[in-house]
């Protein structure tokens, strides 16, 4: 599936309809350049599983956990990841693996621990078709 968006607002309520359907054991493998939009998307979401708190990049952390939705959330940031092996020490099977979601940012990273049902979702712009123009492909058989 490959959606466009024209601003910040409908690049959150694509990520919040996705939110929504989410399912326990989902992971999402969200990729794109710096700058692209990732928070946005991740930020809407996190309020489609139901998400009050604020919901911003765990870059220093590698994954941030909110428990407040119908179901956890798990959103890791593996920009700054050194080693593969470090996933290990978070514990990263128990979120993977277990009751919540995951959506992981920068993905590529750490291909090979994903798991086979990972859906990808990549954002990308396009400057020739507006500042806010974003194309997100979602790779998956999730009706949106």
């Amino acid at each position: 599936m490959i959606k466009e968006t024209y601003s910040p607002q409908e690049t959150y309520e694509l990520g919040e309809a996705l939110g929504r359907q989410a399912r326990p054991g989902d992971v999402y493998c969200l990729d794109g350049d710096l700058g692209v939009g990732k928070t946005v998307f991740t930020q809407g979401f996190a309020a489609g599983l139901g998400i009050e708190e604020p919901v911003n990049s765990p870059t220093f952390t590698i994954v941030q956990q909110y428990e407040d939705g119908r179901l956890p959330f798990y959103h890791f940031d593996v920009y700054r990841i050194g080693d593969v092996g470090e996933m290990d020490e978070i514990g990263y099977e128990e979120c993977f693996y277990g009751q919540g979601v995951s959506l992981i940012e920068w993905a590529g990273l750490i291909r090979e621990i994903l798991p086979e049902t990972a859906i990808q979702v990549t954002i990308e712009k396009d400057l020739e078709k507006g500042f806010d123009y974003r194309k997100i492909i979602v790779e998956s058989d999730l009706p949106v």
